[in-house]
């Protein structure tokens, strides 16, 4: 199942993200004592970060019963510019109340495929030998379709096994590590966050197109039965038919 919410701009969009996330963030921690939430990079998620870091938001979720995973990663060390870690360590995990423990990022810094089997070793901890049934999953979606870093033509989009890929994308230029659609469709909750006029034609095909996962990798999240909530703006809806019926 599908929910697509239009905001008119790229702020509504965040402060919509934000309370999504505090209010099905602090429902989780009602319900089983902790939340378990998967970050996304990006500049979407960028401004989500800051709101969630600032009050009121910030006030609204028990931080020290929060653990932080990451959807994915590029293979670069923790302090570098394009590192996702840093990224929401400037904007997010810097500036509220969460033990440091509590915080599991992906090791950029090692070789690629170590640092995936790492961060696999790392899940199955967490979750002592169940499930890897994360609360919540930000994802992007890139203007040729792919999220986290499932890349169109790759492997690891039909990885069903693996809970964490190591693959080196030559349309970037650089290694990546991702969460496999395997752990990404266990979630309890995904929401994608996608803004901006030049996403519009990708959404309208991930969305309303043929089934194509090769293609537009953004498809194969699938978490079934649960639904996906995707996060919008005008620009970057504004190539879907509306609704009918």
């Amino acid at each position: 199942m599908t929910a697509i919410r239009v905001f008119p701009d790229p702020a509504t969009l965040a402060d919509a993200a934000a309370r999504h996330v505090v209010d099905s963030g602090q429902a989780a921690i009602n319900a089983r004592s902790a939340l378990s939430i998967a970050l996304s990079g990006g500049s979407t998620p960028r401004e989500l970060h800051l709101r969630l870091a600032s009050p009121p938001l910030k006030d609204e979720l028990d931080w020290t019963r929060v653990h932080i995973f990451f959807g994915d990663e590029r293979c670069v060390p923790p302090d570098d510019p394009q590192s996702n870690y840093r990224m929401a360590d400037e904007t997010l995990l810097g500036h509220v109340p969460i033990p440091g423990q509590q915080i599991h990022r992906m090791r950029g810094e090692l070789p690629p495929h170590e640092a995936a089997a790492d961060y696999e070793r790392e899940l199955k901890e967490f979750f002592k030998g169940q499930p890897p049934r994360l609360d919540v999953i930000l994802l992007g979606m890139g203007d040729n379709g792919h999220t986290a870093s499932l890349f169109p033509g790759l492997t690891a989009v039909h990885e069903q096994q693996r809970w964490v890929i190591a693959e080196y994308v030559a349309e970037v230029g650089m290694w990546r590590l991702t969460l496999s659609p395997a752990v990404i469709n266990l979630a309890r909750e995904v929401i994608f966050l996608v803004s901006g006029a030049a996403k519009a034609s990708m959404l309208q095909q991930v969305l309303q197109g043929p089934f194509a996962p090769d293609k537009r990798p953004a498809q194969i999240v699938r978490p079934s039965p649960r639904e996906v909530t995707w996060l919008v703006d005008a620009a970057a809806a504004a190539k879907l038919s509306p609704p009918t019926g």
